[in-house]
């Protein structure tokens, strides 16, 4: 097991079922991108947990992982910036079995970053939003343009006995 910022040592929680200790941890985890938003590059990861001993010689780790992210919005195309946060409840333990959602622990110290890794990409944003009420493009500010001058966009013929309609 590599070390760094995110491996913490747990013997406490090993050797004394019922100890809880709260943590923060932070670092920079290159890599962190979707299609639709990333993490910049240099930007901090940062994770306040709190760890807690099983009567089985497991640790289960709790709390909130936060990052900042860039993207750009679905409908207008503008970039966005904003906080990624995932809330974590996971559990370590020695030999994790295959089928198992756990992660391993390495002697008395458990490695946080494939945990905190995880959190952030299921955390990052989909399909990013400027605002929650974007409008979109505008059609005033992106004009249909054929041949180098603005034209209206070629309307659809199934749609034609539409224009024939009246209302009053």
């Amino acid at each position: 097991m590599r070390d760094g910022p995110f491996r913490v040592g747990v013997a406490d929680e090993l050797h004394k079922p019922g100890h809880q200790r709260r943590i923060t941890v932070g670092g920079v985890l290159p890599g962190l991108a979707l299609s639709t938003a990333e993490v910049p590059e240099g930007a901090e990861v940062t994770a306040d947990l709190a760890l807690e001993a099983m009567t089985d010689a497991r640790v289960t780790v709790t709390g909130v992982v936060s990052v900042p992210y860039v993207g750009t919005c679905r409908r207008c195309l503008q970039a966005v910036a904003g906080v990624a946060e995932a809330h974590v409840q996971e559990v370590f333990e020695h030999d994790p079995v295959e089928e198992a959602d756990t992660y391993p622990l390495d002697g008395d110290h458990a490695d946080l970053e494939p945990m905190v890794r995880d959190a952030v990409l299921l955390s990052l944003p989909l399909a990013p939003l400027c605002r929650p009420d974007c409008p979109g493009p505008d059609p005033d500010g992106h004009p249909v343009i054929v041949g180098g001058a603005t034209a209206e966009p070629a309307s659809d013929p199934r749609w034609a006995a539409l224009g024939d309609l009246k209302f009053d």
